[in-house]
């Protein structure tokens, strides 16, 4: 395995000042376009970050290790428009420039193991890898008109609601964010990328699933994508539990129950609604 070269460390540093500055701007246009600058900071991500967790001379692109970070960059130049400008919005990229670069020493430490990473490293990626995920889902429901609901009986006006279309848009972007961090997740712990994106599929397709039911709950602000961080989190925890044999002969009733599970959620949507 390619061992990070001797000036990672500050290029992972001017790597995380780039992305930062980045997030800073994107307060400053629109809330619409903010979308393309949300969906492009991960690719930024991918692509610069090749030379720091690699270095230039690598065999390889250790792509998988950027996924958390790229998914971190995207959702926080979503999520900073909650913040207040001000000293407040100073501190929030403050913070999420601290992580961010500790989410890239994890990843170049594991890289540059000798005999791989570290069954220890899981727990620190995971909850890293659950932080990023919630700052995701929290940056969609940001951009998408209506996709933070107002508590019931708040005197909010002016509240755009959430329509059909919108709905669609926030539960596939949840979706895709679940799929990408349920790959790295799962890549740690089965190491066979087959294994691997087929347990991110149902990642996917279960957050696919909250997200319809808690738009159809109509949870207040935040707890919403809370909630769908803790989904997240107890679906990973449940395969963390059987061994490979279990693993393969309950796929394909994972897969037949989720569907089920997603035409029942998606009827309820359509019933509200109707």
């Amino acid at each position: 395995m390619h061992a990070p070269q001797p000036y990672s460390t500050s290029a992972r540093r001017e790597l995380v000042v780039a992305v930062m500055i980045l997030v800073g701007l994107s307060m400053l246009v629109p809330v619409a376009d903010s979308f393309l600058i949300a969906g492009l900071l991960p690719v930024v991500v991918l692509v610069a970050g090749v030379a720091v967790l690699g270095g230039d001379q690598a065999t390889t692109r250790p792509y998988e290790a950027l996924l958390v970070p790229a998914i971190l960059a995207g959702g926080s130049a979503a999520a900073i428009h909650l913040v207040t400008p001000g000293p407040w919005l100073l501190v929030a990229i403050a913070l999420l420039a601290v992580l961010l670069d500790r989410i890239l020493a994890l990843e170049i430490r594991m890289l540059s193991h000798p005999r791989g990473p570290d069954e220890a490293d899981r727990p620190l990626l995971l909850l890293l890898a659950i932080i990023a995920v919630f700052i995701a889902f929290t940056g969609i429901a940001a951009l998408v008109p209506g996709g933070l609901a107002e508590p019931a009986g708040s005197a909010a006006t002016g509240v755009t609601p959430l329509s059909e279309g919108w709905l669609l848009v926030m539960t596939l972007d949840d979706a895709l964010i679940a799929l990408i961090l349920g790959y790295r997740v799962a890549a740690f712990r089965y190491g066979a990328a087959g294994l691997a994106m087929r347990s991110a599929i149902t990642y996917a397709i279960v957050v696919a699933a909250a997200a319809g039911a808690v738009r159809a709950m109509d949870l207040p602000r935040l707890v919403a994508p809370a909630v769908l961080t803790l989904v997240f989190y107890l679906w990973d925890a449940l395969h963390g539990t059987p061994s490979p044999r279990r693993r393969e002969s309950r796929f394909l009733w994972e897969m037949v129950l989720l569907a089920l599970l997603v035409l029942v959620v998606v009827a309820w949507n359509v019933r509200l609604r109707g």
